[in-house]
């Protein structure tokens, strides 16, 4: 690991993210493993919200897939591994109100939780399965000459 990837777990260790989402896994009765650049991978996560295939909290990422699954999807858990160090740079669970905050203002102006959340841009929209919708009309890409507004 690097030194901001130790950095990053300790922080989240210390803001109560990461035994947050240890607590979160073990409840959920997923397999956890350690994965890689000091992440935690919990996987088998069969409750019904999120909606997501994978999410994160602190520096355990949870997903629906099995081990095999989740570990030959590097672009994927790269997205993830982006939010857990948004959980450090936002200090933990402050992240949860910021993201979803970002997210329903994206869900009100684009229709969909992703497109105009800044958490989800920064991790990469496509990355983590999302379609970038900023720039369409009926879910059709505009031509940039006939935008408005």
């Amino acid at each position: 690991m690097t030194q901001g990837q130790r950095l990053r777990q300790l922080a989240n260790v210390l803001n109560t993210s990461t035994p947050l989402g240890l607590a979160l896994a073990g409840l959920a009765g997923t397999t956890t493993f350690r994965g890689p650049r000091g992440l935690i991978v919990a996987t088998g996560y069969g409750w019904r919200l999120p909606l997501a295939g994978a999410f994160t909290v602190g520096n355990v990422v949870l997903f629906r897939a099995d081990a095999d699954a989740a570990m030959t999807s590097p672009v994927l858990l790269g997205h993830e591994e982006r939010h857990s160090t948004q959980y450090a740079w936002c200090l933990g669970l402050p992240f949860l109100l910021f993201y979803f905050a970002a997210a329903a203002w994206s869900a009100l102006r684009y229709g969909d939780p992703a497109s105009g959340n800044p958490f989800e841009r920064h991790a990469g929209l496509e990355a983590g399965g999302y379609l970038d919708r900023r720039n369409t009309v009926d879910g059709r890409r505009m031509d940039r000459r006939h935008r408005h507004g």
